[in-house]
């Protein structure tokens, strides 16, 4: 019995991450919540697969969100910060959307980003630390997707 405890204490012990959390310095997670139904005019194309829009900064993140449908078999929406994961918010940071490639770009150093994963597409070198773009809650229910944070 004593055996089995102190196998227990050990894997207890020595399964703790020590490790620490890989937190973005540039950019807050601010609360908020944005209603997004599809059946209106605006945001129609959200039902088509691949499609992706942009929602101003007043009423959704930082610098505002883009949300794009991706393919029925993975999450179905995904919903990510507007501004650059890797600058300070400034009057370059908002990414700007390019709908024939699904992926955005930095003005600021024209970095790439992809929406469907929301990783880094420019290449940088191996001492250049850089963050990935940061993705918020997505809820889906009869036609009103819900994006928080």
């Amino acid at each position: 019995m004593s055996r089995i405890l102190g196998f227990i204490l050990l894997v207890v012990c020595f399964g703790c991450d020590t490790s620490t959390t890989n937190r973005n310095p540039y950019l807050q997670e601010i609360g908020f919540r944005f209603d997004i139904n599809t059946n209106l005019p605006l945001y129609s194309n959200l039902t088509n697969e691949g499609s992706a829009i942009y929602i101003d900064g007043g009423q959704a993140g930082t610098r505002g969100i883009f949300v794009i449908k991706t393919l029925s078999a993975f999450a179905g929406y995904r919903a990510f910060e507007a501004s650059c994961p890797n600058h300070t918010p400034n009057n370059c940071s908002t990414m700007t959307l390019d709908t024939s490639r699904n992926a955005v770009t930095c003005e600021c150093d024209d970095y790439n980003y992809s929406l469907f994963t929301g990783q880094l597409l420019t290449n940088l070198g191996e001492d250049q630390k850089f963050y990935n773009m940061l993705e918020y809650r997505v809820a889906v229910g009869s036609g009103v997707i819900t994006v928080t944070n």
